[in-house]
């Protein structure tokens, strides 16, 4: 459990507020207090530091304007400490990615599919033999998660069906995160690489895509199409690829 023991009023009302936002499990005690035994890491303010010196529980340092990063280190401390750490995620051009330690949300995010392997493998540092799950849909952008992940990360493939919830008023957006936190409660099967080749459609939407994205109103060839599908380039490198390979073409 998270403790928050600080007498800097302005600390403790931005640390708590990011806490319950992330609808974590904490409690508060005044500085000169005994920690519960429960604690499993300390959020305080560097003049009250010194206080935790004997304190079993790690100690970490936050700042009124910083809360979130203070949180982060705590949940950090919090998933190397005890419980396993599962990540889930639901692939596509963004996928959605949810940490869990054991059976609690502790982290979110949507990112680009070019920065999800970092953003995974920043979450497992210093967790203990955590498990990446990824859904089986879209499973070009799948592929690529898994072959990109190194080889020391367990890595299963889950049946993600059912995993993404109705979307009420005010939640548009949020269905792929929810989805990710479904599909890491979700048993898959252990998986090392993933070979799929894209079909014709994959590849004429990636075509498509490309040239809505252009300027010139022209599509990449296959080629740049399969390395896109295979997630080698961006569409705007393949595009990039495609003017400079036309513009050679032009000059000889």
């Amino acid at each position: 459990m998270i403790v928050v023991a600080t007498d800097d009023f302005e600390l403790y009302h931005e640390v708590v507020t990011e806490l319950r936002e992330r609808e974590t499990t904490f409690t508060t005690v005044e500085p000169d207090a005994d920690l519960p035994e429960a604690a499993t890491v300390v959020i305080t303010d560097a003049e009250t530091e010194a206080r935790f010196a004997d304190a079993d529980a790690p100690v970490v340092v936050g700042e009124p304007d910083e809360p979130r990063l203070a949180v982060d280190r705590a949940l950090a401390l919090t998933r190397a400490g005890g419980g396993r750490t599962t990540v889930g995620v639901d692939p596509g051009r963004r996928p959605g990615i949810a940490v869990l330690a054991d059976d609690v949300v502790v982290a979110a995010f949507q990112v680009p599919l070019a920065d999800a392997v970092d953003t995974i493998l920043s979450e497992l540092d210093e967790a203990t033999e955590p498990i990446v799950r990824i859904g089986d849909g879209a499973r070009l952008q799948g592929s690529t998660l898994i072959n990109d992940l190194p080889d020391d990360v367990r890595v299963e493939l889950v049946d993600e069906t059912g995993t993404t919830p109705y979307l009420g008023t005010g939640a548009r957006g949020m269905g792929d995160v929810i989805a990710a936190a479904n599909i890491a409660r979700i048993e898959g099967e252990p998986i090392t690489e993933r070979e799929i080749d894209p079909t014709a459609g994959e590849l004429q939407r990636i075509k498509d895509r490309s040239r809505e994205s252009g300027d010139s109103n022209r599509s990449i060839d296959e080629s740049l199409a399969r390395r896109v599908a295979a997630g080698e380039l961006t569409i705007d490198e393949a595009l990039e690829a495609h003017r400079e390979t036309r513009a050679d073409e032009q000059d000889s």
